[in-house]
C-alpha cells in the first residue's frame, strides 16, 4: 500500500501520519525528514538540497524526486509507504507514479485534509517561543500561565517572524496543495478529502476507515 496524504501547512498531517503509521505499520516517509537526513549525512543531494533551504528556497523538484526515488528503493519501502510532503505538484505526482509503475505498484490512496485559510492562520500564527529554554506554547491551544512569560524558566516568549499572521498568509498561497495535483487524484479516484477541523480521533478514525483498517 502506498499513500500520499495531502493538505496545507498546520493541517494536521504531521500527526496523522504518525498515529496511521502505528496501526498500518507502513513506512513513513516525510520530505523534511529526508532532506536533514541527507544534509546530516553529507549526500550528494543533501548538500545540493542545501544550498536552496540555507537561502529559504524550495528545493527544485528534480532533486526532490531523486530523493524520494533513491529513499523508496530501499527493502524497508518494499511492501509500502506513507508520503507526507510528497509530492508538491503535478510534476512530482506523475514522477512517483512512473517509479511505482516500473516496480509493478501504484499509489493506492490520496488523502486530503482540508482546513479553511482562516483557521491554518490561527493554528500557525498562535506559536510562541521561550527565549531561553526553547519551550513552545500555543496562545490558543496551550497558551502559558502567563501571557509572554515561560511556564518553566519565566524568560520571555517570542514570535519568530514567520510565524506572524501575515507571513503565514503568504505562506499559504504557495504551500497549499495546487488545484492541478489535486484534479490528478480525484480524476484517478484516489482521493478522500477529510474535515481537518474536528478532533484528531475522529479524523484518524476516518482516514483509517478509508484504508479500510
Amino acid at each position: 500500500m502506498f499513500v500520499v496524504l495531502l493538505g496545507p501547512p498546520g493541517a494536521g498531517k504531521g500527526t496523522q501520519a504518525q498515529r496511521m503509521v502505528v496501526e498500518t505499520g507502513l513506512l513513513h516517509l516525510s520530505t523534511g525528514d529526508m532532506f536533514r537526513e541527507n544534509v546530516k549525512n553529507n549526500t550528494e543531494l543533501g548538500l545540493l538540497a542545501m544550498t536552496f533551504m540555507d537561502k529559504g528556497e524550495l528545493v527544485p523538484d528534480e532533486v526532490t524526486i531523486n530523493m524520494i526515488l533513491d529513499r523508496i528503493s530501499r527493502q524497508d519501502a518494499a511492501s509500502g509507504a506513507m508520503f507526507d510532503g510528497f509530492p508538491r505538484n503535478l510534476i512530482q505526482a506523475r514522477a512517483l507514479d512512473d517509479a511505482l509503475d516500473d516496480r509493478g505498484n501504484a499509489i493506492s490512496h490520496a488523502l486530503l485534509i482540508s482546513v479553511p485559510d482562516e483557521e491554518l492562520i490561527l493554528r500557525l500564527s498562535g506559536r510562541w517561543l521561550c527565549r531561553e529554554c526553547g519551550a513552545v506554547y500555543h496562545e490558543k491551544n496551550d497558551p502559558p500561565e502567563k501571557v509572554g512569560v515561560c511556564d518553566s524558566c519565566s524568560s520571555d516568549l517570542y514570535q519568530r517572524d514567520d510565524d506572524q499572521a501575515d507571513v503565514v498568509r503568504s505562506r499559504l498561497k504557495t504551500m497549499k496543495p495546487p488545484s492541478d495535483l489535486i484534479n490528478h487524484y480525484k480524476d484517478s479516484g484516489l482521493l478522500s478529502e477529510f474535515d481537518g477541523t474536528r478532533g484528531l480521533d475522529e479524523v484518524t478514525a476516518d482516514l483509517l476507515g478509508v484504508l479500510q483498517l
